[in-house]
């Protein structure tokens, strides 16, 4: 099977950062014999006018090699030219978050910017002939006008090699982390939707409390160093105002670090029986004393067992199986 892949989230020179978790799901895909090509969308560099361009690119693309399917890995503008100006080919598209939900924390301009995304990915997902979410939540989410038998809840899948257990005071040393602190964990991308403000004073509450901690934002950080990041902090928190499938949620609990969460994504789900993981209301009080239960709590916990279905590999197959239906049911409607 020959695959498209089309997304506006992938690293690059510029930002190594963005869209990890992307090029790990297409890695994941050809590892298990999937024929996947990236068209990789720079819209933080060239931004919304990368779109403009996006045509031809495509074009150039389905001359060189017949695609069998072609799956948009988010939402948004990308998702509704790609379904529309390539409706004789089977689709898949990806919603991950914001791409549905939007941004309503943002200046006026990007609350709007956010809302025209929301309606071009409402009409993405009604021509595609799949649809990927990442959470139970975001499919309670579509609009019921999209047939929920055409849609699969697939979160993306952790590099469990890269992400695993470190010493955490080896971790400390390397990054010069006060030995005598707590440190917790704040992992943003710059959105206002993920409330650093509400982390930055559950943290002041817990020094209140008497707990000597600090807080530590880990934005636009190598790839290579988010382990050691992680595998250094007593406790992850997480207070954004809605989430898809949080990724760093899930490499949190592959290295064994509490996560201490308001209510979103998939994040209940994922953290539901394991010691040391919280998910509190959108208060700084409640999040900070279960930050200070967590990180008394650090050396105990064992998440890593909780997400071994959640390995690039076993999502993979997932993903595939998924693509097999859809191609199957596109050649059953045009019988």
């Amino acid at each position: 099977m020959k695959v498209l892949a089309i997304t506006n989230l992938y690293p690059t020179a510029a930002n190594p950062w963005l869209g990890n978790f992307v090029e790990q799901q297409v890695k994941g895909l050809q590892e298990i014999g999937q024929d996947v090509d990236v068209l990789s969308l720079d819209r933080a560099e060239l931004g919304p006018q990368i779109y403009i361009r996006m045509g031809e690119e495509v074009r150039q693309r389905f001359k060189q090699k017949k695609y069998d399917l072609v799956h948009v890995m988010y939402g948004g503008v990308m998702a509704d030219l790609s379904t529309r100006m390539l409706s004789d080919v089977p689709s898949i598209v990806t919603i991950h978050g914001s791409d549905l939900l939007g941004d309503r924390l943002s200046d006026p301009i990007r609350r709007f910017s956010a809302y025209l995304g929301i309606f071009a990915s409402r009409r993405a997902i009604r021509r595609a002939d799949g649809v990927i979410v990442v959470s139970a939540q975001l499919r309670d989410a579509l609009p019921n006008t999209v047939s929920r038998s055409k849609v699969r809840i697939i979160p993306c899948g952790i590099d469990l090699h890269r992400f695993s257990p470190q010493d955490p005071e080896a971790c400390r040393r390397k990054l010069g982390w006060n030995p005598d602190s707590y440190h917790i964990l704040f992992a943003t991308s710059g959105s206002s939707i993920k409330r650093p403000g509400l982390a930055r004073q559950a943290v002041r509450h817990l020094q209140e409390l008497g707990t000597k901690a600090e807080m530590h934002e880990m934005r636009g950080l190598p790839y290579d160093q988010v382990p050691i990041w992680i595998n250094a902090s007593h406790a992850l928190i997480l207070t954004s105002l809605h989430e898809g499938s949080p990724t760093i949620v899930k490499e949190c609990l592959a290295c064994n670090v509490p996560v201490v969460s308001v209510d979103v994504g998939d994040v209940r789900e994922r953290t539901q029986g394991i010691a040391g993981c919280f998910v509190v209301p959108a208060k700084d009080e409640a999040l900070a004393v279960s930050l200070q239960a967590a990180c008394k709590a650090r050396h105990q916990v064992n998440s890593r067992e909780h997400i071994q279905d959640l390995s690039i590999t076993s999502i993979a197959e997932k993903i595939s199986r998924f693509y097999d239906e859809v191609i199957s049911a596109r050649g059953r409607q045009q019988l």
